[in-house]
């Protein structure tokens, strides 16, 4: 389903964006971001990178859009990322897709096909990030969310620049890549990454982050024009 934003800060005159979250209770978050007169669209596309992958290019077969974000909440890595804190990903990576061998883990990458990253625009990940308080790091992409203090060093280890884990972010950039069109990912910290502890979550917190920081990023998305 494509939720409409009826009340939007951006004119008409604004590129048309495409956001896209996991579940209902994500887009709606975004959603109270904006208000009369919006070019926005938001999804709830489903769980993990296959199914926000196949409704991103779904959505995108139909109407022209300038811009796609990744948006919902997500584990963040202590202490670079706070529960509370919004993260902007300066690089798109998944982190699972590749091969296990006696050495490791291997990224497909390595093996010779695929790719692994996404890099959204420099300068518009740095003026939202200036706009919103937003850190700028590497946000992960898995399949199976981290739930060990041992998975999360492992991670860690491999990508040393990553400041949070979700479960779409790759997905919707695939989709994005694959229409030509530019993409971010914009995530609200809601639980620190490592051992699954529920009482630790703090997903109403999240989703306020969420609706202010987009809130924040109207009047840079106003004047962005992708060169």
């Amino acid at each position: 389903m494509v939720l409409q934003v009826q009340e939007g800060l951006l004119t008409t005159s604004s590129l048309r964006v495409l956001v896209a979250t996991a579940v209902p209770a994500e887009r709606d978050a975004v959603a109270r971001a904006f208000t009369s007169d919006s070019r926005v669209d938001v999804i709830a596309a489903g769980v993990g990178p296959a199914a926000a992958a196949a409704a991103t290019a779904t959505a995108l077969a139909g109407t022209p859009y300038d811009l796609v974000v990744s948006a919902g909440i997500a584990g963040g890595f202590q202490p670079e990322a706070p529960v509370g804190s919004l993260v902007i990903a300066d690089e798109i990576t998944v982190a699972d897709l590749g091969a296990e061998t006696p050495d490791g883990f291997v990224p497909v990458t390595e093996l010779g096909f695929g790719t692994v990253t996404h890099r959204p625009p420099s300068a518009l990940v740095r003026d939202l990030a200036a706009a919103t308080g937003a850190r700028t790091g590497a946000v992960l992409t898995v399949s199976t969310v981290t739930g060990t203090a041992a998975r999360a060093k492992e991670l860690r280890a491999r990508h040393p620049r990553a400041l949070a884990e979700a479960m779409e972010g790759f997905g919707v950039a695939e989709a994005a890549a694959a229409h030509g069109i530019p993409v971010l990912e914009l995530r609200a910290v809601s639980n620190p990454v490592g051992p699954r502890d529920r009482t630790a979550w703090r997903i109403g917190d999240a989703l306020a982050a969420l609706t202010e920081g987009f809130g924040k990023c109207a009047p840079v998305l106003e004047s962005w024009r992708q060169v």
